[in-house]
């Protein structure tokens, strides 16, 4: 629907000239019926006359209708779906997770004004003691799959994707970042072809509004799919609905990866006290 808006109001101005053609037109007829009718002393023909003074004023009436239609699709429907593709993509962009350095506060250092013992150092010269290190359960390494298949199109400037990456591994709710656009331009959809679809083509979203840059375009979330490789792409159609540019890339759906997590350490034990030791960072 709101690539029916997007092209009303590409060619609006189409639209007001054959309009104002129109009320021309009728508003001669209506001048020449109403000469006709002054001129004619006959009951018929007058009657006559009034039915088609009648018939252009409709049309006039209704051709005026129809333009303050299209006027209200322009000021009030298509700024409406503009308004809600931006906001979309911008709590689209909230949700990306980024990685940044993480920082703790310091604590201030301990002055005399509490009575604290001291506590003496741990003896590492006795053999009966056992130090444990704590270890990390296995996590995949990397989010791209190496020899995917070769991206398909993507060589127009039209139709571009930057997020998901060929080969990318998707298990949670990512971001599409792209440009999607033509001179006579309709509309983009994002579709995605796998073992969920059954080997064809569905599109989960379907935008009027083009995308001149790079930003983003939808949120794509995985959940909904089962896990295996998948074709995505970007398919852009102008006002004729003929596509003008694609780009396919091959993305895998995965579940989330584990979080690592120490080993248990045992309790206890015969051959002295246990005392965990940090693992040392790569």
């Amino acid at each position: 629907m709101s690539g029916l808006f997007a092209l009303i109001d590409q060619i609006a101005i189409g639209i007001y000239i054959l309009i104002g053609a129109v009320v021309v037109w009728n508003l001669r007829r209506l001048l020449v019926a109403q000469t006709e009718y002054r001129a004619t002393y006959f009951e018929l023909e007058r009657n006559i006359w009034r039915e088609k003074q009648g018939a252009s004023l409709t049309r006039i009436v209704l051709a005026l209708q129809f333009a303050l239609v299209i006027l209200g699709v322009q000021q009030v429907i298509v700024p409406f779906f503009r308004t809600e593709e931006s906001l979309s993509g911008q709590l689209a962009a909230q949700v990306q997770v980024q990685d940044a350095e993480f920082n703790t506060a310091t604590p201030a250092p301990v002055g005399d004004a509490f009575d604290i013992e001291p506590v003496a150092p741990f003896d590492d010269s006795d053999d009966t003691v056992l130090l444990l290190t704590p270890t990390l359960t296995p996590t995949p390494v990397g989010t791209i799959i190496p020899n995917a298949p070769a991206v398909e199109g993507c060589t127009d400037e039209r139709a571009q994707l930057q997020v998901p990456a060929n080969g990318m591994r998707v298990f949670q709710p990512i971001v599409v970042i792209g440009q999607a656009y033509t001179d006579d331009f309709s509309k983009y959809k994002i579709e995605i072809k796998g073992p969920s679809t059954n080997d064809n083509w569905v599109a989960p979203n379907e935008v009027g509004v083009p995308a001149r840059e790079m930003q983003s375009l939808y949120q794509f979330n995985p959940a909904t799919y089962s896990q295996g490789e998948y074709q995505f792409r970007l398919v852009v159609f102008d006002v004729t609905d003929t596509i003008v540019a694609a780009c396919m890339v091959t993305i895998y759906i995965s579940p989330l990866p584990e979080s690592p997590t120490p080993t248990p350490l045992p309790e206890g034990g015969a051959g002295g006290p246990v005392v965990p030791t940090a693992t040392p960072q790569p």
